[in-house]
């Protein structure tokens, strides 16, 4: 197949561009498990168990197989012969994160087992300046499984009623009862697990009592009543299957937060020593009934309030920057904090583009709300010595080793135009298999494939290998980039997938745009080997299996503008994130 470039007017260049064939491993493959140049339902029951895995399979799974792939055209009854196997193999059908939409882990710990996909400013359409506000955002990110959704609270011009806006800047306002409304008409069509609607309060008294009567008339019978106001763990995910549960903040603490955002560590704890615990008196009663998830404010700060409440669970919201400082000295206080309590972290006031942070951070320190500007479940648990786990410790022991072998991709010639890449050639596509592993410092690295010159059908056929101390929080980045010798490298796709997810053997690994959104047709053609060890040190950590809450089965990327993937060193950098709610694991605490 040749492919022209116009170059001027009177000239033009030429390519012999060669169309999607099946790596020479894969022929090898069809080779052992064909006969008479076809792959009967017995053999292909013997390829998908040893080589894809799937020991579960069984001749009924082999036939519902050959029964899909018939619907779609890639079928033959006598079998798949090679390119029909070479197709299933790119197909739908055959990706790395389970295809079935059911819950198998565990869902009855504590809401604080498990990582909830949060969202942050969740109203606003675009920057954090003076974008719109509007239900749009709401609507899209519930329906993109989010869980968590924030709205900011203040009185409007005269002081009567509460509306929904970004306070101190630019950006318009929506009615609060339209947002209401929008959260309670899209809240379980994606999931029936519960979702979470964080309140940044900052009405008085009176207007508190009329936001709780609009709340309590909108969610009715889904809104969630903590009985109580002490309570020493949350209820469970299953148990809180079609509920709504309010998390709000006293005025106070939203000065606290206010302050960790624009200032620098030891003045903001020099500020929150001012502030005083919530007076009972500020807060309408009919308000404090619908809170749920208390969140905390306690003398001294934020570093008291890692120590924890024996007798009562809470809420800590904290900005990137505090993490990070904390991190640096306290990580294991911080996961011990959220064995029982939750920590939402937020993104820094100086992010206007809404661009995003590291969630690595957060996550590995067991934050269970990692914000996101938008626009899984793990349990860690004690580490060497029956100490708390220490995401930064350097005596973790090897677990698990992943090989990723990269052999093809395709797709891009019918997602893109002719001269997307490049203006006079085909493109130059490497996979910059950001193959990174973004988890804990230890297990964090990446590599890159070599370049295929002037393809749209790129061959690879390259390995990597990758050591894990504690896979159940690794994730396994790539990212497809076209190079250019002269110019800053074009984006072609990335993905990021939850090693606890993924399926080993030869799977088709669907690619996104920088948005999240997948492409349809661009995908690489990946084996995935795990070689756990035979036996464990006693002083490796263990870090039971993940899993995700009822959502879509899929890894997104994130809007993350000004993120680029997993550095090449593995002290920096942790990968994308996925956009999936994850359980973090029963025992936990």
């Amino acid at each position: 197949m040749k492919v022209t470039f116009k170059v001027c007017f009177c000239c033009a260049r030429s390519f012999k561009v060669k169309s999607s064939e099946p790596p020479q491993e894969i022929k090898t493959l069809f080779d052992n498990y064909s006969q008479n140049g076809r792959i009967s339902e017995d053999e292909m029951l013997r390829f998908v168990i040893q080589v894809q895995g799937e020991t579960h399979a069984d001749s009924n799974y082999v036939k519902d197989m050959f029964n899909m792939l018939k619907h779609h055209g890639v079928f033959h009854p006598g079998g798949l012969h090679l390119e029909e196997f070479y197709r299933y193999l790119l197909s739908d059908f055959n990706s790395p994160l389970p295809l079935s939409g059911e819950v198998w882990q565990d869902m009855s710990q504590p809401l604080s087992h498990y990582f909830l996909y949060t969202g942050h400013n969740s109203y606003l359409t675009g920057n954090q300046l003076n974008s719109r506000s509007s239900t749009e955002p709401i609507v899209k990110a519930l329906k993109r499984g989010v869980r968590v959704i924030e709205l900011d609270l203040w009185p409007n011009s005269s002081g009567t009623e509460a509306e929904v806006r970004h306070g101190g800047t630019l950006t318009s306002t929506e009615d609060l009862q339209k947002c209401l409304n929008a959260v309670k008409e899209n809240a379980f069509e994606v999931s029936d697990y519960p979702v979470v609607l964080t309140l940044e309060d900052h009405l008085n008294p009176d207007l508190q009592k009329k936001v709780a009567k609009m709340v309590s008339k909108t969610f009715g019978r889904t809104l969630f009543r903590c009985r109580g106001e002490y309570k020493k763990c949350f209820p469970s995910p299953e148990a809180l299957k079609n509920k709504i549960l309010i998390s709000t903040k006293p005025p106070k603490e939203y000065l606290q937060t206010h302050i960790s955002q624009g200032a620098t560590t030891n003045e903001s704890v020099n500020a929150e020593e001012l502030i005083q615990d919530e007076d009972d008196k500020t807060v309408a009663v009919e308000y404090r009934d619908l809170i749920s998830i208390h969140a905390g404010n306690r003398k001294g700060g934020l570093k008291n309030c890692l120590n924890g409440d024996p007798i009562r669970v809470m809420r800590l919201s904290m900005s990137e920057q505090w993490l990070e400082t904390l991190a640096k000295t306290r990580g294991p206080d911080i996961v011990k904090f959220t064995q029982r309590n939750i920590l939402r972290i937020f993104p820094k006031t100086t992010r206007f583009d809404s661009s995003n942070y590291d969630p690595l951070v957060g996550w590995i320190h067991g934050a269970q709300m990692v914000a996101f500007n938008m626009q899984p479940d793990v349990l860690l648990s004690n580490g060497p010595g029956g100490g708390n786990f220490n995401p930064y410790s350097q005596d973790l022991q090897v677990k698990t080793t992943l090989k990723v072998k990269i052999y093809s991709g395709e797709g891009w010639n019918l997602d893109f135009s002719q001269d997307h890449f490049d203006r006079y050639s085909p493109p130059d596509f490497y996979a910059r298999v950001n193959v990174g592993i973004a988890g804990i410092p230890l297990d964090t690295i990446s590599y890159r494939t070599e370049t295929d010159t002037d393809e749209w059908f790129p061959v690879w056929n390259e390995e990597f290998e990758f050591p894990l101390r504690v896979p159940e929080l690794a994730l396994l980045c790539i990212t497809v980039k076209d190079h250019d010798k002269n110019s800053q490298n074009d984006f072609a796709g990335q993905t990021c997938l939850p090693l606890s997810e993924i399926r080993p053997g030869i799977r088709a690994v669907r690619l996104h745009d920088r948005l999240g959104d997948v492409f349809k047709h661009a995908r690489l053609l990946v084996r995935f080997v795990f070689e756990p060890l035979t036996s464990s040190s006693p002083s490796s950590v263990s870090v039971p299996v993940v899993g995700k809450i009822g959502i879509e089965r899929r890894s997104l990327i994130v809007n993350v503008k000004d993120y680029d993937g997993p550095s090449a060193n593995p002290k920096h950098n942790p990968g994308t994130p996925p956009v999936t709610i994850s359980q973090r694991s029963p025992g936990r605490g």
